[in-house]
């Protein structure tokens, strides 16, 4: 919320004075290197079938649906949530010259029209997150297989803002606020599924505890009655 009521105002100015097609003054062959390998890495195209993946096999080996459910959950986040808040704030993109809020729209400008917070960043922690804390929580994965994971997750998205930025394809501020909000994402939906197991347990262990009525009698007492 802070850093979008400053990028509304303060930083509007850093972001357009800051913002340049960086990628240009590369070679041609780094420009596509950037283009077509680095930048669809936080892209659907291979984040949603990197999540699909493990939530699948995980789901298998554990023989549950959660899993599965929180990867559901996990896209539905982003939708949601970062395509709610690109819909709602209609953020223009450079390539429109603008960095005022509501001057955009996707109706208006397409998808040049709703760039803040930036979506590439968002799915960076967000979709692979998720990803790393299903090996977390439902494997028997090490804690330094899982240390390693997060920290590929980290330079994924880092890789996210670097690339992007450097292609000019969003203001800083966009892919600031792509990072914070997928990382606001993620941990809700850890904190859901968390609640969501532990009440499950619980209700498993009420099950377990409550004494078991022979047959024969709940007969005899509804005859009783």
């Amino acid at each position: 919320m802070i850093l979008t009521i400053l990028a509304a105002g303060p930083l509007q100015h850093l972001d357009t004075h800051g913002h340049e097609y960086w990628s240009r003054m590369l070679p041609p062959e780094v420009q596509y290197v950037l283009q077509h390998i680095l930048d669809p890495i936080a892209g659907q195209a291979v984040c949603l079938p990197v999540l699909a993946t493990v939530a699948v096999v995980v789901a298998h080996r554990r023989r549950s649906w959660r899993p599965i459910i929180c990867a559901m959950a996990a896209e539905a986040a982003f939708y949601v949530g970062v395509g709610g808040s690109k819909v709602l704030l209609a953020r223009p993109a450079p390539t429109e010259q603008d960095a005022e809020f509501f001057a955009g729209g996707i109706l208006k400008d397409g998808w040049h029209g709703i760039s803040y917070p930036s979506g590439h960043a968002a799915e960076a922690v967000l979709v692979y997150g998720t990803a790393v804390y299903l090996i977390a929580r439902y494997t028997a994965a090490s804690r330094t297989t899982v240390r390693f994971l997060a920290a590929g997750v980290g330079l994924i998205a880092l890789n996210a803002v670097a690339v992007s930025y450097t292609l000019g394809w969003h203001w800083a501020s966009d892919l600031f606020a792509g990072l914070l909000t997928g990382g606001l994402l993620l941990r809700l939906l850890v904190w859901w599924d968390t609640e969501a197991a532990a009440r499950e347990r619980e209700d498993q262990e009420l099950a377990a505890e409550r004494p078991l009525v022979p047959a024969s009698y709940e007969r005899t007492e509804k005859l009783a009655a």
